[in-house]
C-alpha cells in the first residue's frame, strides 16, 4: 500500500508540472482539504486548484522535486524542492524574470486510492526574497 501511495503523490506533481491542473479532480477525493500556509482555515479542492493555477501562471516551467518520500499507512510525506522563472504575476508582485528555488515539505492523507487531506509548509520568506517582494537579509561582514 505504501508504494501505492506513494506513486499517487508522484504523479500528482509530474501532472501539475506539466499544466493539468484536473488531476485534482481524478487524484482528490471531492471533500478533500488542504492545510495551505497563509489559509487560516482549510481550503477545498476547487480553491486549492485555483492556487496550484495562480502559482503555475507565475513560474510556468515550475518543476518540482520530490526528496525523502516516506509512506506508512495511508500518510505519505516528503522533503522536497520546487524551481522555476517567475515570468508572470505573483501576488501582486510584477513579473521579475528571476530563477526562483524554494524547499518545503509535505503530508498527505490518501483514502481508497485518493488524495483526502494535504498540510503544506515551504520556505515562502526565500521565495518572496528572490522575488524582489522582501529584501534579502545581508551576510555577516566579519
Amino acid at each position: 500500500m505504501s508504494e501505492e501511495n506513494k506513486a499517487i503523490i508522484k504523479r500528482f506533481y509530474e501532472e501539475l508540472d506539466k499544466g493539468n491542473f484536473d488531476i485534482y479532480d481524478e487524484l482528490c477525493t471531492p471533500d478533500f482539504i488542504s492545510h495551505f500556509p497563509g489559509n487560516p482555515q482549510p481550503i477545498d479542492r476547487e480553491t486549492r486548484k485555483q492556487t496550484s493555477r495562480m502559482f503555475y501562471a507565475a513560474i510556468p516551467d515550475c518543476k518540482h522535486t520530490l526528496e525523502d518520500t516516506i509512506a506508512e499507512g495511508n500518510k505519505v510525506s516528503f522533503r522536497g524542492s520546487a524551481r522555476g522563472t517567475h515570468t508572470g504575476a505573483f501576488q501582486g508582485q510584477p513579473p521579475t524574470g528571476n530563477s526562483v528555488m524554494f524547499t518545503g515539505m509535505r503530508f498527505y492523507r490518501i483514502v481508497d486510492g485518493k488524495i483526502a487531506e494535504e498540510w503544506a509548509s515551504f520556505d515562502s520568506l526565500a521565495l518572496m526574497q528572490q522575488l524582489g517582494v522582501i529584501p534579502a537579509l545581508e551576510e555577516s561582514k566579519e
